[in-house]
């Protein structure tokens, strides 16, 4: 994290908050690193297509990011649609399983000034390492993993590692 990121911004997904799961490793890391950390919960309004959810995660993240100098943005999924902010305020990410077959999400990326990170998983329907790779050198793709970080046929018995 560079000196001036002393806030980082912990997007969640749909599905659970920003202290769950893999935010809950990647935040810690951020704050081990001297960030404040600043936490966004919501609720996605009910009804709406994910190719209509863009403008909803604009308006929970910007007036929050609006409130540091420069943080990093930490997002998960649904909150990687933050990327679209962080490319017009200058900002670096942490992009954990983004959707990347979304054209609304890979436009922000490609528009991003600062560096990012993308991890992701090759059985997550949202993950495209071919397109990942294209966009950042900053590529972190684990064989199997789905968006929610579980495995597809695990053997039975095998410990479950899904962060939802």
């Amino acid at each position: 994290m560079n000196a001036a990121a002393k806030h980082a911004v912990v997007i969640p997904g749909e599905n659970y908050g920003p202290l769950a799961g893999l935010l809950a490793y990647v935040g810690e890391a951020a704050a081990r690193r001297g960030a404040r950390l600043e936490l966004i919960s919501w609720t996605p309004p009910p009804g709406r297509t994910l190719e209509e959810r863009p403008p909803w995660v604009r308006e929970q993240v910007a007036p929050v990011v609006d409130g540091f100098a420069a943080p990093l943005l930490i997002g998960k999924s649904l909150g990687s649609l933050a990327a679209a902010v962080a490319a017009e305020r200058g900002l670096a990410g942490v992009w954990l399983t983004p959707l990347l077959t979304m054209s609304a999400c890979v436009a922000a990326l490609r528009r991003a000034t600062e560096p990012f990170l993308l991890v992701g998983g090759t059985a997550d329907d949202f993950w495209d390492g071919a397109v990942a790779r294209e966009l950042t050198p900053y590529v972190l793709e684990v064989e199997a993993p789905t968006t929610a970080c579980c495995c597809r046929g695990r053997s039975p018995g095998a410990p479950r590692s899904s962060v939802g």
